[in-house]
């Protein structure tokens, strides 16, 4: 199953270490009431997606071809009414 499931690609990886980075870096400056420090993370937290997709489009995401297709549960017959 872990070939097939997502984010395990240098691109999601980046992404999600910068935007923990940025979580962080917005959350210090929150409890310190620096509401600049606290937008500067927020920016991180932003830069964290540009980032990653930018990375994935240069290739190091999941290809499309080897993306993960969900299944759904086969049908299940409708319940006959109940006579009482």
């Amino acid at each position: 199953m872990a070939g097939s499931s997502h984010g395990h690609t240098p691109a999601a990886w980046t992404g999600v270490t910068i935007c923990t980075i940025g979580f962080i870096v917005a959350g210090v400056f929150m409890v310190m009431d620096e509401p600049l420090g606290f937008w500067a993370g927020m920016a991180i937290v932003l830069l964290s997606g540009v980032v990653g997709a930018a990375m994935s489009a240069a290739g190091l995401g999941m290809p499309k071809d080897a993306r993960p297709v969900h299944k759904t549960a086969p049908a299940t017959r409708e319940a006959a009414p109940v006579e009482g």
